[in-house]
């Protein structure tokens, strides 16, 4: 350090009139009041480096009185490692009149006297063109401007992150890593509210060699006098200048950690409170007056970053929602049986909508619900398919019987009623139901159950009624089908009913009457003269056309109604017909019961017309038949080896055993390629046409 000269006052008063000689005009005491008053620190430097003047400003921003300023060297104010750069820049600026004559600037750190450095920006000006020993130093603390171009520069960092689509678990952490180092404070932390005012830490920071308090994932109760309950009750940002006593019990580590000043701020997500950021120091000066609107740069930009988040997933939510019901709609349109629906619908919506439980259910006449479907996210559902409940207390499916509309518990009691007690005991929290509506009249309903503290969305409900209606389309178009089914099993009933009848009629009428007339007959040629050549020839003609009537009539009543099939059942019918065939025959029957007549009516006519047709049109060699009952259903299969091409257009009687078959809930098929033969195949449900019994 130089030592400071005999004559300070004198060297003092000699540079002061040198910094007013250039303006010839303004006393000394103006412009010494003109450089007190100026915001900056000034001081004069001689050509030696040692300050002969400076103002109070300069006092307040090194830390020195200006006795203990003046006489000392410039490089007392500098930091160790940039007095070698300030000696070179400031020979530089003595040795060169161009520099001197503009004035340069320069941005170092200071040292004050406490041995703190802080950032300054130093401008260099000679006194006047005559005196290049003296030289103004005008230096501004640009530490405030640091900070503020810090704190930018890490809320551009965040920005960049939300911008990119980062997860919001990554923002979280660089969030209050930025905010913690912009801030200058010992901890900060960043946590998401529950209903209920508790909160789960998202993202945590702490300076150089301190432990987290609370890291990601702690869970912290409601309650005490704290920065988390005030922000929770009045959305507004909240402070504790000086934190002693109870926090409450969550909140104790804090206080074993030496916290004793805080900051929060609310984390807002499109209008509603979503979570809290804290900023907290175990310093014992309380947080700058600017935490809160600094801390709130940050919290909006991770509440851009959480509402994007939601965006995206609520966009890949809607098209995982979408396709869930075009496979639904797919299956539907299909016409696979409601039970295939109903356990697909429960599926596709546990799984689209997130939760733990689905189930759907019937109503009963008698005020019960019977489960139809059901599905969990794992194990075992909480209400199993088959599972009846009898209807009462505060539950979603009573909720929705009473009142035919969509309904749902936030949070179920322990006394929720039967047909939520399953639910309870499995640990739901809350449920949502929407009604089922089959053509107006209400069917049954659809719930969805979440075991989590959150109530279910808001949308739950709107999302449930669009898998609802394609649940009620398919019941719909069951019952339409199955009404379809017993229509035309009723006409083909009655048509069989009405041959049966006229075969009958021809049987016992005509047909008897006939063979009367031809016994007649034959008697009354036996009467006829031997000699009577010419009238026994024309008895005997008559004779054989009558005859011949009663064989062409019993074939028509044979085609009508087979009476073989009524006398004996489907086997001995079908060798009926196998002897009777124009092409060889080989016959495989596997039924040693009889089955429900309609079936076995089906049966018949499908052997009756494949054969009639491998005949006529097909120009068979020989046809196989294989007949088989088994496992409840009746399996018919006729082959040819003839020409093929066979088709359902143009009338071909196919239509007509199809539309037989399919009137008792059977299946036709039909392969016949040109040259490949022709294979028609039926399978019908011997349940669905009455229970086969053992022939008598």
């Amino acid at each position: 350090m130089a030592t400071r000269p005999s004559s300070r006052h004198g060297e003092e008063q000699d540079a002061l009139q040198r910094v007013a000689a250039p303006t010839g005009d303004l006393s000394d005491a103006v412009m010494q009041t003109l450089a007190e008053e100026s915001p900056d620190a000034i001081v004069v430097v001689d050509v030696q480096g040692r300050l002969v003047w400076g103002n109070q400003q300069a006092e307040q921003l090194f830390g020195y009185g200006r006795a203990e300023l003046l006489g000392q060297t410039v490089e007392l104010l500098l930091p160790d490692g940039v007095q070698k750069v300030h000696l070179a820049h400031r020979a530089s600026f003595m040795e060169n009149p161009r520099t001197r004559r503009m004035g340069v600037g320069l941005d170092l750190n200071a040292r004050r006297r406490d041995g703190a450095t802080i950032p300054v920006e130093i401008s260099l000006t000679p006194l006047s063109a005559d005196s290049g020993d003296m030289v103004i130093a005008t230096v501004r603390d640009i530490s405030e401007r640091q900070a503020i171009a810090g704190e930018q520069a890490a809320l551009r960092r965040v920005a960049t992150l939300v911008a990119r689509g980062t997860p919001p678990e990554e923002v979280f952490a660089a969030v209050t890593a930025e905010a913690g180092r912009v801030l200058g404070v010992d901890f900060t932390t960043m946590s998401r509210y529950h209903p209920d005012g508790a909160v789960t830490v998202v993202g945590a920071w702490s300076g150089t060699d301190i432990p987290v308090i609370f890291p990601a994932g702690t869970r912290l109760s409601a309650g005490g006098p704290n920065l988390h309950t005030q922000v929770f009750q009045t959305g507004q940002p909240a402070r504790l200048d000086t934190i002693a006593g109870d926090l409450g019990p969550a909140l104790a580590p804090a206080l074993a950690a030496g916290i004793r000043t805080a900051v929060g701020v609310p984390i807002s997500v499109e209008g509603r409170l979503w979570g809290v950021m804290n900023a907290s120091s175990t310093a014992e000066e309380p947080l700058s007056a600017d935490t809160e609107a600094r801390l709130a740069g940050f919290t909006e930009l991770v509440a851009t970053a959480i509402a994007n988040a939601q965006a995206r997933v609520e966009l890949r939510g809607f098209a995982e929602e979408q396709a869930a019901l075009r496979r639904v709609a797919t299956l539907v349109a299909r016409g696979v049986s409601p039970e295939e629906v109903f356990a697909a619908v429960t599926a596709e919506v546990g799984r689209v909508l997130g939760v733990d439980y689905t189930a759907m259910s019937r109503y009963e006449p008698d005020g019960a619900r019977t489960v139809v479907a059901a599905w969990a996210r794992s194990g075992s559902p909480v209400v199993p398919v088959g599972t009846r409940e009898i209807l009462g207390g505060p539950n979603v499916p009573t909720l929705v019987f009473e009142t035919g509309r969509p309904a749902r518990i936030d949070r179920y009691g322990e006394d929720a009623g039967p047909a939520a007690a399953a639910a309870v005991a499995a640990g739901v929290r809350s449920a949502v139901g929407v009604p089922i509506r089959v053509e107006g009249q209400l069917w049954g309903l659809m719930n969805v159950y979440s075991t989590h503290e959150e109530r279910l969305p808001e949308n739950t409900e709107a999302r449930l009624a669009g898998f609802t209606e394609l649940v009620a389309t398919a019941i719909a178009n069951a019952e339409a089908r199955a009404a379809l089914t017993a229509s035309r099993a009723r006409i083909v009933a009655t048509a069989d009913a009405t041959r049966r009848h006229i075969e009958r009629d021809l049987h016992d009428g005509a047909q008897q009457r006939l063979v009367s007339l031809l016994l007649q007959l034959r008697a009354a040629q036996a009467t006829v003269a031997p000699d009577a050549g010419e009238l026994a020839g024309q008895l005997d003609d008559v004779a054989t056309g009558l005859g011949e009537a009663v064989d062409e009539l019993r074939e028509i009543a044979r085609g009508i109604h087979p009476a073989a099939l009524a006398e004996g059942g489907l086997r001995p019918a079908l060798k009926v017909l196998a002897r009777r065939s124009a092409v060889p025959v080989r016959l495989d029957v596997r039924v040693d019961r009889q089955l429900p007549e309609q079936v076995e009516l089906a049966a018949y006519y499908v052997v009756s017309e494949t054969l009639t047709n491998a005949a006529r049109h097909a120009a068979a060699s020989e046809v196989d038949v294989e007949v088989e009952a088994d496992q409840g259903v009746l399996r018919i299969e006729v082959r040819d080896d003839g020409r093929g091409g066979a088709t359902f257009a143009h009338g071909s009687g196919l239509v007509g055993l199809r539309d037989r078959v399919e009137a008792l809930g059977g299946q036709l098929s039909l392969r016949s390629q040109p040259g490949a033969g022709t294979t028609v195949s039926i399978a019908v449900s011997l349940d669905d046409g009455g229970e086969t019994r053992p022939r008598t």
